[in-house]
Protein backbone atom coordinates (compact mmCIF):
# COMPACT_ATOMS: atom_id res chain seq x y z
CA UNK A 1 0.00 0.00 0.00
CA UNK A 2 1.51 3.56 -1.15
CA UNK A 3 1.06 5.85 1.99
CA UNK A 4 1.22 9.77 1.55
CA UNK A 5 4.82 11.06 2.46
CA UNK A 6 5.54 13.20 6.26
CA UNK A 7 3.67 16.64 5.40
CA UNK A 8 1.69 15.99 2.70
CA UNK A 9 -1.81 16.60 2.44
CA UNK A 10 -4.35 13.42 3.13
CA UNK A 11 -5.71 12.09 -0.61
CA UNK A 12 -5.93 8.76 -2.37
CA UNK A 13 -2.55 7.09 -3.58
CA UNK A 14 -1.31 8.54 -6.58
CA UNK A 15 -1.92 5.36 -8.73
CA UNK A 16 -5.47 6.35 -8.35
CA UNK A 17 -7.58 8.42 -9.84
CA UNK A 18 -11.19 8.84 -9.19
CA UNK A 19 -13.35 6.08 -9.45
CA UNK A 20 -16.13 6.37 -11.54
CA UNK A 21 -19.43 3.27 -11.25
CA UNK A 22 -19.08 0.45 -13.50
CA UNK A 23 -21.19 -1.70 -14.72
CA UNK A 24 -19.98 -5.27 -14.14
CA UNK A 25 -20.61 -8.98 -15.17
CA UNK A 26 -19.80 -11.51 -11.69
CA UNK A 27 -19.38 -15.16 -12.73
CA UNK A 28 -18.71 -17.03 -9.41
CA UNK A 29 -21.04 -20.70 -9.01
CA UNK A 30 -19.68 -20.21 -4.71
CA UNK A 31 -23.23 -18.47 -3.86
CA UNK A 32 -21.97 -16.67 -0.47
CA UNK A 33 -19.07 -15.30 -2.33
CA UNK A 34 -21.09 -14.14 -5.34
CA UNK A 35 -23.46 -12.21 -2.88
CA UNK A 36 -20.38 -10.89 -1.00
CA UNK A 37 -19.18 -9.43 -4.30
CA UNK A 38 -22.14 -7.95 -5.25
CA UNK A 39 -23.31 -6.09 -1.74
CA UNK A 40 -19.36 -4.71 -1.81
CA UNK A 41 -19.91 -3.70 -5.44
CA UNK A 42 -23.43 -1.86 -4.82
CA UNK A 43 -21.60 -0.06 -1.82
CA UNK A 44 -18.87 1.19 -3.93
CA UNK A 45 -21.37 2.96 -6.22
CA UNK A 46 -21.37 -0.12 -9.12
CA UNK A 47 -23.86 -1.84 -11.08
CA UNK A 48 -23.59 -5.44 -11.49
CA UNK A 49 -25.60 -6.30 -14.90
CA UNK A 50 -25.55 -10.34 -14.40
CA UNK A 51 -24.69 -12.82 -12.54
CA UNK A 52 -24.26 -16.20 -13.57
CA UNK A 53 -22.51 -19.66 -12.38
CA UNK A 54 -20.65 -20.99 -15.84
CA UNK A 55 -18.93 -20.54 -18.55
CA UNK A 56 -21.04 -20.22 -21.34
CA UNK A 57 -23.44 -17.85 -19.25
CA UNK A 58 -20.31 -15.78 -18.79
CA UNK A 59 -19.57 -15.76 -22.79
CA UNK A 60 -23.53 -14.22 -22.99
CA UNK A 61 -23.29 -12.01 -20.48
CA UNK A 62 -20.41 -10.40 -21.47
CA UNK A 63 -21.86 -10.25 -25.28
CA UNK A 64 -25.10 -9.44 -24.49
CA UNK A 65 -24.62 -6.56 -21.86
CA UNK A 66 -21.10 -5.32 -22.66
CA UNK A 67 -19.90 -4.31 -19.28
CA UNK A 68 -17.00 -2.07 -18.66
CA UNK A 69 -15.27 -4.98 -17.02
CA UNK A 70 -15.74 -9.11 -15.78
CA UNK A 71 -15.10 -10.48 -12.64
CA UNK A 72 -14.43 -14.07 -12.92
CA UNK A 73 -13.79 -17.42 -11.18
CA UNK A 74 -11.01 -19.39 -12.36
CA UNK A 75 -13.01 -22.40 -11.04
CA UNK A 76 -16.56 -23.25 -12.33
CA UNK A 77 -18.52 -26.43 -13.07
CA UNK A 78 -18.54 -28.55 -14.53
CA UNK A 79 -15.27 -30.23 -13.40
CA UNK A 80 -13.60 -27.22 -11.38
CA UNK A 81 -10.05 -26.46 -12.97
CA UNK A 82 -10.20 -23.37 -15.38
CA UNK A 83 -13.77 -23.00 -16.77
CA UNK A 84 -13.97 -19.65 -15.76
CA UNK A 85 -10.12 -18.84 -17.50
CA UNK A 86 -11.30 -20.19 -20.45
CA UNK A 87 -14.75 -18.66 -20.70
CA UNK A 88 -13.48 -15.10 -20.04
CA UNK A 89 -10.80 -15.85 -22.84
CA UNK A 90 -13.41 -17.02 -25.09
CA UNK A 91 -15.43 -13.85 -24.26
CA UNK A 92 -12.65 -11.71 -25.09
CA UNK A 93 -12.02 -13.36 -28.80
CA UNK A 94 -15.46 -12.67 -29.57
CA UNK A 95 -15.48 -9.17 -27.80
CA UNK A 96 -11.88 -8.06 -28.20
CA UNK A 97 -10.83 -5.90 -25.48
CA UNK A 98 -13.32 -6.71 -22.88
CA UNK A 99 -12.08 -6.12 -19.46
CA UNK A 100 -11.68 -9.13 -17.46
CA UNK A 101 -10.23 -9.41 -13.90
CA UNK A 102 -9.97 -12.99 -12.67
CA UNK A 103 -9.84 -13.93 -9.19
CA UNK A 104 -8.12 -17.42 -8.30
CA UNK A 105 -7.85 -19.50 -5.23
CA UNK A 106 -4.30 -20.52 -5.66
CA UNK A 107 -0.60 -18.58 -7.88
CA UNK A 108 -1.13 -20.14 -11.04
CA UNK A 109 1.39 -17.60 -13.25
CA UNK A 110 0.40 -19.50 -16.80
CA UNK A 111 -3.43 -18.20 -15.91
CA UNK A 112 -2.25 -14.60 -15.98
CA UNK A 113 0.36 -15.46 -19.29
CA UNK A 114 -3.16 -17.02 -20.83
CA UNK A 115 -4.94 -14.07 -20.43
CA UNK A 116 -2.36 -11.77 -21.85
CA UNK A 117 -1.53 -13.69 -24.17
CA UNK A 118 -3.99 -11.64 -27.17
CA UNK A 119 -1.72 -8.48 -25.99
CA UNK A 120 -4.95 -6.15 -25.72
CA UNK A 121 -4.53 -5.56 -21.93
CA UNK A 122 -7.12 -4.83 -19.85
CA UNK A 123 -6.67 -7.89 -17.53
CA UNK A 124 -6.12 -8.77 -13.93
CA UNK A 125 -5.36 -11.44 -12.21
CA UNK A 126 -5.71 -11.34 -8.44
CA UNK A 127 -6.00 -14.55 -5.20
CA UNK A 128 -9.89 -14.18 -3.52
CA UNK A 129 -7.86 -13.05 -0.98
CA UNK A 130 -7.00 -9.78 -1.88
CA UNK A 131 -10.69 -9.36 -2.09
CA UNK A 132 -11.30 -8.88 1.72
CA UNK A 133 -8.35 -5.55 0.90
CA UNK A 134 -11.69 -4.23 -0.30
CA UNK A 135 -9.77 -1.12 -1.32
CA UNK A 136 -6.72 -2.34 -3.37
CA UNK A 137 -9.53 -4.63 -5.10
CA UNK A 138 -11.84 -1.94 -5.71
CA UNK A 139 -8.99 -0.02 -7.10
CA UNK A 140 -7.39 -3.10 -9.14
CA UNK A 141 -10.73 -3.74 -10.77
CA UNK A 142 -11.08 0.27 -11.55
CA UNK A 143 -7.50 -0.04 -13.17
CA UNK A 144 -8.30 -2.99 -15.21
CA UNK A 145 -11.77 -1.18 -16.66
CA UNK A 146 -9.64 1.49 -17.52
CA UNK A 147 -7.41 -0.64 -19.62
CA UNK A 148 -4.66 -1.60 -17.36
CA UNK A 149 -3.29 -5.01 -16.44
CA UNK A 150 -3.04 -5.98 -12.92
CA UNK A 151 -1.34 -9.08 -11.12
CA UNK A 152 -1.42 -10.01 -7.65
CA UNK A 153 1.98 -9.20 -5.88
CA UNK A 154 1.89 -12.91 -4.91
CA UNK A 155 2.23 -13.75 -8.60
CA UNK A 156 5.04 -11.73 -9.39
CA UNK A 157 6.46 -12.76 -6.23
CA UNK A 158 6.26 -16.17 -7.08
CA UNK A 159 8.07 -15.30 -10.71
CA UNK A 160 10.90 -13.67 -8.82
CA UNK A 161 11.39 -16.85 -6.75
CA UNK A 162 11.81 -19.05 -9.51
CA UNK A 163 15.29 -17.70 -10.53
CA UNK A 164 14.44 -17.70 -14.30
CA UNK A 165 17.46 -17.65 -16.40
CA UNK A 166 16.02 -16.27 -19.91
CA UNK A 167 18.38 -14.67 -22.56
CA UNK A 168 16.48 -11.58 -22.63
CA UNK A 169 15.62 -11.22 -19.51
CA UNK A 170 19.28 -11.49 -18.36
CA UNK A 171 20.23 -8.21 -20.56
CA UNK A 172 18.08 -6.31 -17.81
CA UNK A 173 19.72 -4.94 -14.86
CA UNK A 174 18.40 -5.48 -11.27
CA UNK A 175 16.91 -2.28 -11.55
CA UNK A 176 15.11 -2.83 -14.41
CA UNK A 177 13.72 -6.36 -13.16
CA UNK A 178 12.41 -4.18 -10.40
CA UNK A 179 10.35 -1.75 -12.50
CA UNK A 180 9.10 -4.48 -15.01
CA UNK A 181 7.66 -5.90 -11.93
CA UNK A 182 6.39 -3.50 -10.59
CA UNK A 183 4.96 -2.62 -13.99
CA UNK A 184 3.14 -6.33 -14.16
CA UNK A 185 1.38 -5.42 -11.04
CA UNK A 186 -0.04 -2.36 -12.67
CA UNK A 187 1.73 0.13 -11.34
CA UNK A 188 1.19 3.78 -13.37
CA UNK A 189 4.72 5.96 -14.06
CA UNK A 190 4.06 7.88 -11.43
CA UNK A 191 3.38 5.43 -8.46
CA UNK A 192 6.47 3.30 -9.76
CA UNK A 193 8.35 6.70 -9.55
CA UNK A 194 6.99 7.02 -5.98
CA UNK A 195 7.94 3.22 -5.00
CA UNK A 196 11.61 3.64 -5.88
CA UNK A 197 12.39 7.05 -5.08
CA UNK A 198 13.14 8.33 -8.29
CA UNK A 199 11.87 11.20 -10.84
CA UNK A 200 9.16 10.48 -13.23
CA UNK A 201 11.59 11.07 -16.06
CA UNK A 202 14.23 8.15 -14.77
CA UNK A 203 11.36 5.44 -14.45
CA UNK A 204 10.62 6.98 -18.67
CA UNK A 205 14.04 5.97 -19.35
CA UNK A 206 14.22 3.04 -17.70
CA UNK A 207 11.11 1.82 -19.39
CA UNK A 208 12.52 2.72 -22.66
CA UNK A 209 15.46 0.38 -21.95
CA UNK A 210 13.49 -2.18 -20.94
CA UNK A 211 11.58 -1.92 -24.20
CA UNK A 212 14.44 -1.61 -26.43
CA UNK A 213 16.19 -5.08 -24.53
CA UNK A 214 12.79 -6.73 -24.73
CA UNK A 215 12.76 -5.95 -29.02
CA UNK A 216 9.75 -3.85 -28.73
CA UNK A 217 9.78 -1.70 -31.61
CA UNK A 218 8.25 1.78 -30.72
CA UNK A 219 4.38 1.25 -30.99
CA UNK A 220 1.44 2.60 -28.65
CA UNK A 221 3.33 2.60 -25.05
CA UNK A 222 0.27 0.80 -23.34
CA UNK A 223 0.55 -2.33 -25.68
CA UNK A 224 4.64 -2.56 -25.37
CA UNK A 225 3.52 -2.60 -21.60
CA UNK A 226 1.17 -5.90 -21.50
CA UNK A 227 3.76 -7.24 -24.64
CA UNK A 228 7.02 -6.37 -22.00
CA UNK A 229 4.80 -8.44 -19.18
CA UNK A 230 4.26 -11.06 -21.41
CA UNK A 231 7.67 -11.98 -21.67
CA UNK A 232 8.12 -11.62 -18.06
CA UNK A 233 5.63 -14.28 -17.54
CA UNK A 234 6.91 -16.48 -20.18
CA UNK A 235 10.59 -16.50 -19.06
Amino acid sequence: MLLNPPGAAPGPPPDRAARGPLRIVLADDAVLLREGLVRLLAEDGHQVVAVVGDGPALVEAVLGHRPDVSIVDVRMPPTYTDEGLRAAITARSRLPGAPVLVLSQYVEASYAGDLLADGAGAVGYLLKNRVARVEEFLDALDRVARGATVLDPQVVAQLLAGQRRDAVLEALTPRERQLLALMAEGRSNAAIAERLVVSASTVEKHIGNVFAKLGLPPDDAHHRRVLAVLAYLRA
